[in-house]
């Protein structure tokens, strides 16, 4: 155990180390100056630093963060996000729950003052917040209650004078200015506020000037004077001053209402010149993109609005309103989408009567039930007609060969007009054929290979004499019933129907090629129409002199109508079966011929034009350039007819 002596020497030193704590707490309560731990005064810092600064100051064992709730300090979004009147304001609102508690008597009674002070407006001066707060920091020069609210009223007054410099007010930015210089540590915002001072007092006249030409509506004008040159002077003097910047984009504003103004009249035009005008003034603004955006959204409903006007106009057979339709359109708006389709809806409409080339279609009777054969839209364009001298087959009546143009397209029928069909025009209107009044046709006989005149064959026949089936071309017609049938089409269809002319004819059959034949210059690959064959016999037995070497196709004399393939226009029999009328009158040569595809006609002449090979042609007759003439009344087995259409 320790001695008596020992225990005498700790219980001795405990009690003087219980004594001094005592000490320390009493003066640490009572005088916490003479300890320098009163709450640390916060470090002001210049207006344009980092508001925050004054926050990472120590703080004294008495001080604890506020956590309340209430406080915009310390929830939510940080205030240093805010406004400076508005960080201001609050830590002026604040002060009053700031207070350490531990003030004297005196302290506490100035600090008192400087409250109601504040809240009374009298910030500067005698008897005013900054000079109670002062009075405060002579006694305790470490006050953090004092030093606070000197920084929130500087705060306060630099922000108000930078309110009143970007509002133009000069007074009251020199008002603030002075004040603030009462408040100590301010050297440096009042010398960044004292230089925007200066120089909103070197630009005030040229923003009155410019306020007053803007309420003469001298905005934009006259050059070099107008209130946007005034307000330009003023930011090349002054790149902040937020009094011209306002005034740029009122005026830009007042621009950007007149293109509205403008589309609301259909006038894009303008629209795009006043928007160039408001361009240049603030480039890139939001208000102007904005603006740029409902124009252009304005802009391509109102051309799409026109594009379906146009398809409208189109459809209903109008292709010179769709035209100007489009041009408005493509005014508006160059790029509109769907802007290309219409531009080949109007060249098919032009060329085409609103019909595509190679298309089928069928026009209906009007006041009875049927339609007209099925037609084929043949595109326009340009081709060789004739034959060249010298060329294989050549004859002087296919010379000379010479350039057809066709302007705009055409419909021919698919087929050859076919039994069934005539007999429709025949029971409506009781039409009498050549046939029957001058007696018969000229038909095939096989026990003597020869061809006949039959004074009872008519055009209900095939070419044997017995009764044919439907879907046979028609024969036994004479060029006068062909026209009989194409006026008779016309009627009861509303659009015109005629004979197709030689031009067009070849220029079909050909469908694009120059050689001798639309399949080529020799015999077919392939069974392509009903020709002279070597491999085709008659019920006899009998075959052809004069024949396509190796080829068949199985049939002698006609064949039912689209039988075999078609041509690349999209033509069936077009260059056999049967051989065809054309609308032209007999010449003997080209000279003179017409260059457009319309049909020669002399008023009247009695020869007429067949186009076209039959099952009975030779390979030299079934010639895409060969020709030959007959009478308008020749009926013949070897003979009939296809139709054209206006389109």
């Amino acid at each position: 155990m320790p001695s008596s002596d020992t225990v005498s020497r700790q219980r001795a030193f405990g009690g003087m180390l219980g004594i001094a704590l005592l000490l320390f707490a009493l003066v640490y309560r009572f005088y916490p100056e003479l300890l320098y731990l009163h709450p640390a005064a916060p470090v002001r810092v210049a207006s344009n630093e980092a508001p925050n600064a004054a926050a990472n100051a120590p703080m004294g064992f008495d001080r604890r963060p506020d956590r309340s709730d209430g406080s915009q300090i310390n929830a939510g979004p940080p205030l240093s996000l805010a406004p400076e009147r508005v960080i201001a304001a609050e830590r002026l609102a604040q002060l009053g729950g700031a207070r350490s508690g531990t003030e004297t008597p005196q302290v506490k009674a100035l600090l008192d003052r400087a409250d109601k002070a504040r809240r009374a407006g009298r910030v500067t001066g005698a008897d005013s917040a900054a000079a109670y707060y002062l009075e405060v920091l002579k006694l305790t020069p470490h006050d953090a209650t004092a030093q606070a609210g000197l920084d929130a009223l500087a705060d306060r007054l630099v922000s108000d004078a930078g309110s009143a410099l970007d509002a133009g007010d000069s007074d009251a930015a020199l008002a603030n200015i002075n004040a603030l210089r009462q408040i100590p540590d301010t050297a440096a915002d009042v010398a960044r506020l004292q230089q925007r001072l200066a120089l909103l007092q070197k630009v005030r006249p040229l923003l009155v000037a410019a306020a007053e030409r803007s309420k003469r509506g001298d905005s934009t004008t006259p050059a070099g004077s107008s209130a946007l040159d005034l307000y330009r002077q003023v930011l090349g003097i002054d790149p902040q001053n937020s009094v011209a910047r306002r005034g740029l984009e009122r005026i830009q504003r007042g621009l950007l209402d007149r293109a509205l103004s403008a589309v609301a009249q259909d006038d894009f035009a303008a629209a795009g010149s006043v928007l160039a005008q408001a361009a240049a003034i603030l480039p890139g603004s939001q208000q102007l993109q904005n603006v740029q955006g409902q124009i252009e959204g304005v802009r391509q409903q109102r051309a799409q609005t026109l594009l379906t006007r146009a398809n409208s106009a189109i459809d209903a057979g109008n292709p010179v309103l769709a035209q100007q339709l489009a041009q408005q359109a493509q005014t508006i708006s160059p790029d509109v989408p769907g802007l290309g389709e219409l531009a080949q809806r109007l060249r098919d409409a032009r060329l085409y009567a609103s019909y595509k080339p190679g298309q089928l279609f069928a026009d209906n009777f009007l006041d009875t039930s049927g339609s007209a054969p099925a037609m084929v839209v043949i595109p326009a364009g340009r081709f060789e007609m004739g034959a060249r001298d010298g060329s294989t087959g050549f004859r002087s009546n296919e010379a000379p060969q010479h350039e057809v143009s066709f302007a705009t397209g055409f419909a021919l029928s698919r087929s050859e007009i076919t039994v069934g069909q005539f007999r429709q025009f025949v029971r409506a209107t009781g039409y009498v054929t050549d046939g029957q009044r001058l007696g018969g046709a000229n038909l095939y006989d096989d026990a003597s290979g020869r061809m006949h005149d039959d004074v009872h064959a008519s055009w209900r026949d095939d070419y044997e004499g017995q009764p044919a089936a439907a879907d046979l071309p028609v024969i036994n017609v004479s060029w006068n019933d062909a026209e009989a049938y194409v006026r008779w089409l016309s009627q009861v269809t509303g659009k015109t129907y005629r004979l197709p002319s030689e031009a067009e004819y070849e220029y079909a059959m050909r469908g694009g090629t120059t050689t001798a034949y639309w399949w080529g210059n020799g015999t077919p690959a392939t069974v392509v129409e009903n020709l002279a064959g070597a491999l085709d016999h008659s019920a006899s037995g009998r075959s052809w002199a004069n024949f396509f070497k190796g080829y068949g196709d199985g049939f002698w004399g006609p064949a039912p109508v689209m039988h075999f393939q078609p041509n690349p226009f999209g033509l069936y029999d077009i260059d056999g079966n049967v051989s065809e009328w054309t609308a032209d009158c007999w010449h003997e040569n080209y000279v003179r011929a017409p260059r457009d595809g319309g049909a020669w006609i002399n008023p009247g002449c009695v020869q007429r034009v067949v186009r076209g090979g039959s099952w009975a042609s030779s390979p030299e007759q079934d010639r895409s350039a060969y020709r030959i003439d007959a009478t308008a009344t020749t009926r013949s087995a070897r003979v009939g007819f296809r139709v054209a259409r206006k389109l």
